[in-house]
């Protein structure tokens, strides 16, 4: 067996100061909490339920056996073999190839920015979940406007006020959504619907034509412009929210992973509770079942669409975070003998189990939703039936809504056209789901209303994110910080404490343009271009790197003397061949979807026709240019600083050559014969 010389501690620059990890389950759980963030909640699910349900599990397993797990394991080795930081690794490997390193460190400043933003936002509604009832839970008042009053007699009230059906399906006396005081009407807005009759003065008009969740998020959370063109002013909670999201940063990553370490047990262990705890909840609640089997019901055909194998390569990518350089960092701090292979293997796995684990429990809850909102349809129509042909009081029920209207449109077919019937289907509101933000700060928030003690469940959910953002944001700024500790930014003396307060007071600073009016469209900007094609292309420069430069053999070497054992053809395949012309696919494809299809947004507009669909919009030139420089600044460090370090030994050996000839002269002259003193030859 081939055993590679133990590296030097002197040449990482912290030798045997360099801390190391208490246990092997900080380690782990911090690679975890890493690489299990917000994506796993709200965008595995998503991409499982739209690209076929468990069809989608195939191109996504495939993409994890050849391109996740193999470039997950040469991330881990390299750091754990070289110990630094990712600008020293790739220092270290090749001077010309530092600019890797420093893309990473880029990288991983700008995702910092808005990563943390978004765990602000999810303070923001953790702390308006203190409160019952549920800040939105209904339209506030209109403060401008006055409440008209409207007396039961006027026709369209009395249309209104008729009848409803209980939850059972039989009509009762009061509707539930319409309440009587004082003879005011007030019309809370369903919250999965918007308003289609006439809207009731004394509520704010957007909200009434939108829905609550939608008015508390867009409105009363970010207080969003109509134009991206239209900055408008910080909003001051959004700004308090971000200052105390580095706060809590700034204090679990203070001394590195002497805090992180302690800090790891809670924050990646208390999402695994919630999400168990949800569900159980979710499973014993109506309409579960439905979800999950909607959820994980395979289209066999939907995989010949090669935006699924896009979708499912990027996921995988973007889950275990590679690339960015955190987990070179983590890696830095094993014992040079750790089973790196074992642990790629095992986070790679528990990563993809609990994604799989994440979206049963969400869809056990939408499933709910879903059907809770499919009910709530029927019963608006059967309403309508009931007042339109004065039925009587729970005569029709929901099983029998079908053949009754079936029976009208036979015999008064003018009278039903006229009325506002919504064709209703439960497959229709399954297919209502949404990713990101939008998944957890309008679909989720509405969900919860239908659930008793929903503050509790708002608080355990917006707890879950909080905590699961944090874990992700300690591996993303130690990869900020243990490469800047490496090279020597600041002079040994001043405290990692300080470096680390300037690092996170510099990033709070830069995220603040993300509380103003505008912020989010740039935070879109910022997810959309700032780490795709960036991440991408440093991924298979790190593969081409390390097999090609650093040597094949060379690190199967490294890894026999670490683990004990050679890599397997397996390992090694995938490093030559499978991932670097994965990743080169992935990033054509890439750059053929963003050239086929303008660049653009969705504006949040109350005044566009078709509100409360968002509007969209061409983002303006100045954007575009700024949407460029951001795909580009991270990966422009590579070239950048492999033609420094070109230059520089050019003007060396520009310097050796003009020494070499004067001492070239001058070691001539000093061994040539004296003419003076050679003997005479003359024989004349």
């Amino acid at each position: 067996m081939a055993h590679a010389p133990e590296p030097d501690p002197a040449a990482s620059g912290l030798g045997d100061e360099r801390p190391k990890w208490d246990n092997k389950a900080q380690y782990l759980l911090s690679c975890i909490g890493f690489a299990v963030g917000l994506g796993n909640i709200w965008r595995f699910p998503y991409l499982c339920q739209t690209y076929g349900g468990g069809a989608f599990l195939i191109p996504y397993v495939i993409a994890l056996v050849f391109e996740g797990i193999p470039i997950f394991h040469v991330e881990l080795a390299i750091g754990q073999r070289l110990r630094k930081g990712s600008v020293g690794v790739w220092t270290a490997i090749s001077p010309y190839l530092s600019g890797v390193g420093l893309g990473c460190v880029t990288l991983s400043f700008l995702i910092s920015l808005y990563y943390n933003t978004i765990v602000a936002w999810v303070l923001w509604y953790l702390l308006n979940s203190f409160q019952h009832p549920l800040p939105w839970s209904s339209c506030p008042p209109d403060l401008n406007r006055t409440a008209t009053s409207v007396s039961p007699s006027q026709p369209w009230a009395q249309k209104e006020v008729k009848g409803h059906l209980s939850p059972k399906g039989q009509c009762c006396e009061q509707p539930r959504e319409t309440e009587l005081k004082s003879h005011v009407v007030r019309v809370p807005t369903p919250h999965s619907q918007p308003v289609t009759g006439p809207l009731v003065s004394g509520f704010v008009e957007e909200c009434q034509g939108s829905s609550a969740v939608s008015y508390f998020w867009y409105r009363q959370t970010l207080n969003i412009t109509a134009d991206i063109n239209d900055s408008g002013s910080i909003q001051w909670w959004l700004l308090i929210c971000l200052a105390a999201s580095w706060a809590v940063v700034y204090m679990c990553v203070i001394r590195g992973i002497e805090t992180t370490g302690k800090v790891i047990y809670f924050t990646a262990l208390f999402p695994y509770l919630v999400l168990t705890i949800f569900l159980i909840r979710g499973l014993t609640l109506p309409g579960a079942t439905k979800g999950l089997i909607y959820l994980f019901t395979p289209n066999m055909h939907i995989l010949q669409n090669p935006r699924v194998w896009l979708d499912a390569a990027t996921q995988i990518f973007f889950s275990l975070s590679l690339a960015f350089g955190g987990h070179i960092a983590f890696a830095s701090y094993n014992s040079p003998r750790n089973d790196c292979q074992k642990d790629a293997v095992v986070i790679a796995l528990v990563n993809s189990m609990t994604s799989l684990y994440a979206s049963i429990a969400v869809f056990s809850v939408l499933g709910f939703k879903a059907t809770n909102d499919y009910e709530h349809c029927l019963d608006r129509n059967i309403l309508s039936l009931i007042n339109e042909f004065d039925f009587p009081e729970q005569s029709i029920s929901r099983d029998d809504y079908p053949a009754v209207l079936m029976h009208l449109n036979a015999t008064w077919p003018k009278r039903v056209a006229q009325l506002p019937l919504k064709a209703c289907l439960l497959e229709d509101f399954l297919d209502k789901s949404a990713s990101g933000p939008g998944l957890a700060f309008i679909v989720f928030t509405e969900t919860v209303l239908h659930m008793p003690g929903a503050p509790v469940w708002a608080v355990l959910f917006f707890g879950m994110l909080f905590t699961l953002g944090l874990s992700t944001m300690f591996g993303t700024v130690e990869a900020v910080i243990t490469p800047l500790l490496d090279v020597g930014v600041l002079p040994r003396w001043v405290p990692k404490e300080a470096l680390t307060g300037l690092v996170c007071l510099v990033c709070f600073l830069s995220a603040t343009c993300f509380t103003l009016q505008s912020g989010n469209y740039w935070l879109e900007i910022f997810d959309n271009f700032a780490a795709s094609l960036n991440l991408l292309m440093l991924a298979f420069l790190e593969v081409v790197g390390v097999v090609y430069v650093y040597g094949m053999k060379r690190f199967c070497d490294d890894i026999a003397w670490m683990t004990g054992r050679r890599p397997s053809p397996y390992w090694r395949l995938t490093w030559r061949v499978v991932s670097p012309l994965l990743l080169l696919t992935i990033f054509v494809a890439y750059i053929i979807l963003l050239f086929w299809k303008p660049l653009s947004y969705k504006a949040w507009n109350p005044k566009y026709e078709l509100f409360p669909s968002r509007q969209e919009k061409l983002y303006p030139g100045w954007v575009r240019a700024a949407c460029v420089l951001l795909s580009l600044l991270p990966v422009l460090w590579v070239p950048v600083a492999a033609l420094a370090q070109l230059l520089t030994r050019r003007r060396w050996t520009w310097r050796d050559r003009d020494a070499r000839p004067d001492t070239d002269m001058r070691l001539d002259t000093d061994t040539r014969p004296d003419t003076d003193t050679r003997p005479d030859t003359d024989t004349r």
